[in-house]
């Protein structure tokens, strides 16, 4: 190590904690990332949220993205599986839009570009270096580093992902059992898109006891996965690669757009249990990204949440280093905004498992300008907004009384039978 005595050590090279690393850094800070990994690195999270555009501007990344070759992704689609058509969403149309679209990504490159990022503005980074323990000191924390020996910082930010090394120090990790969800997922080549910007929309199809994404990730590749209890996937005794193949088949709405596809990666399955750390700071260390916690993936608020809370610890931490008597004011309003952010999403999220939330999706009306709010959120607007807070409010209200008084159709979310859909074609992986 080149330095004996770091500013801000990382845990984690991944969204948060690369884009931590990236403003401290340009803030003149010194920094170092421990991440245990070498990128790229597989990843599942492939969706970005347009309330992102702001964080990756102020990094100047959108170039990056450009040449990377991302792809612009400018809505969703939200299918309920008894019909055949969706409801579109576009985010020039959410509450006070401030940005068109976003992007789809394949998280392995997106994620090297991000930490390629901070060791170019300057931050110190170490792949396939895994961090064995964490002591704090009165003055700074002492980091056990493998084949490397200790390092020394002033002030940790831990972005370790799910196995947060902080949350199973402090034993801070709370699980939602509400929530304890199965992803099952592979990408596709051929799967029919439609024309234009259309071709780009992620679409969530809401089944009765699952529901499904299809992101299109590149021209010709597309993720598709179905998450679902746990213990429904537990009781089918299937491989992952026939229950998502027999989900699909029956399926229409999936089945049509699949007839001509073929798998070109492994199938991957995916832990999705929803948590948070019932604590996000202590007197030398901030949490965030994934280490923080994780709410479904349903919104696609992982990335988000992760560059989010990324920004505003480095910004907290810039500050803190200046004056440290500020720690005692920004931590506390640093583990406020995350954990409203989170709660955005937990709202959502346990609205989204209510039937009534895609029969008021799918109803859409003009109502007291709902719908513009509504796609606020689902662009990552966490209702900051008076504006958006109280039109959120009266849309829960109608998912709470459409429960008990039909207010728009009832949805089955039972796939129409309409004789045997094509099978989808599966091949091995593709180097």
């Amino acid at each position: 190590m080149k330095i004996d005595m770091y500013d801000v050590a990382i845990i984690g090279g991944g969204p948060a904690g690369s884009t931590a690393a990236t403003l401290l850094a340009r803030a003149g800070r010194r920094v170092i990332v421990l991440e245990r990994e070498k990128f790229p690195r597989f990843h599942i999270g492939e969706s970005l949220l347009p309330f992102s555009m702001k964080a990756f501007t102020r990094m100047d990344l959108l170039e990056k993205f450009n040449q990377a070759g991302f792809l612009k992704k400018y809505g969703g689609e939200f299918f309920s599986a008894c019909c055949d058509k969706g409801v579109k969403f576009y985010f020039k149309d959410a509450y006070r839009s401030q940005t068109d679209h976003s992007y789809q990504v394949t998280r392995g490159d997106f994620d090297k570009l991000l930490l390629d990022h901070a060791r170019e503005n300057g931050a110190e980074v170490h792949e396939q270096t895994a961090v064995e323990g964490v002591d704090f000191a009165n003055e700074h924390v002492d980091l056990s580093v493998a084949n490397r020996g200790n390092v020394k910082a002033r002030y940790l930010i831990d972005a370790s992902g799910r196995n947060s090394i902080l949350g199973n120090k402090f034993k801070i990790k709370k699980t939602y059992d509400h929530l304890k969800k199965l992803s099952i997922f592979g990408h596709y080549n051929g799967v029919t898109r439609a024309e234009g910007i259309d071709g780009t929309l992620t679409g969530l199809i809401r089944g009765i006891d699952r529901w499904f994404w299809i992101i299109p990730l590149t021209p010709e590749r597309t993720s598709i996965g179905v998450v679902l209890d746990s213990d429904t996937f537990k009781r089918s005794k299937q491989t992952p690669e026939d229950f998502l193949e027999e989900a699909i088949r029956e399926q229409p709405i999936l089945a049509k757009r699949m007839q001509n596809a073929r798998r070109v990666s492994e199938v991957y399955v995916a832990s999705d249990f929803s948590y948070r750390s019932t604590k996000l700071y202590g007197d030398r260390w901030v949490m965030a990204g994934d280490a923080a916690g994780f709410i479904d993936p349903i919104f696609s608020s992982g990335v988000f949440l992760a560059v989010f809370s990324g920004e505003l610890a480095a910004d907290a931490l810039h500050e803190v280093l200046a004056q440290p008597r500020m720690a005692k004011k920004l931590f506390p309003r640093y583990e406020k905004k995350v954990n409203r952010a989170m709660d955005v999403y937990l709202r959502f999220v346990d609205a989204w498992y209510t039937k009534e939330f895609i029969e008021i999706f799918s109803a859409p009306r003009e109502f007291l300008n709902l719908p513009p709010a509504v796609n606020a959120v689902l662009g990552g607007n966490i209702g900051n907004s008076f504006g958006v807070r109280w039109r959120m409010s009266v849309f829960y209200f109608l998912v709470w009384l459409q429960r008990h008084y039909p207010i728009c159709p009832r949805l089955t979310l039972v796939p129409k039978k309409e004789g045997s859909p094509a099978s989808v074609k599966a091949v091995g992986a593709v180097s």
